[in-house]
């Protein structure tokens, strides 16, 4: 069984470009490694610019193995040099009781 994720970036000042770059490289890069599932990735901006994407695992181990693939590491630590990986509930969308987002 999958395992649905949402996850939420913070762009660091001037590093939106960057963001959005490597969140659309994100998921293919995933899915080359047969990490995720098919089905459909939704991507979402707030609006502060914080943005949000929510994929599905194809498992917990595939989840687990990810940062070891040296590719997927490297993608992350780009990744995490141009955004914070925030919690979702420090997000003021996520304050709401229906968390709205514009899609990407």
């Amino acid at each position: 069984m999958g395992i649905l994720v949402i996850c939420s970036y913070k762009p660091r000042p001037g590093q939106d470009a960057e963001a959005r770059r490597l969140m659309t490289e994100h998921v293919p890069l995933l899915r080359k490694h047969d990490l995720i599932t098919a089905r459909p990735v939704m991507q979402g901006e707030g609006k502060d610019g914080a943005l949000v994407e929510i994929f599905e695992w194809d498992s917990r181990e595939k989840s687990a193995s990810a940062p070891h693939i040296p590719e997927i590491g490297a993608h992350w630590k780009a990744m995490a040099a141009a955004m914070e990986f925030v919690p979702l509930a420090t997000l003021s969308e996520a304050q709401r009781e229906f968390a709205h987002f514009t899609p990407l």
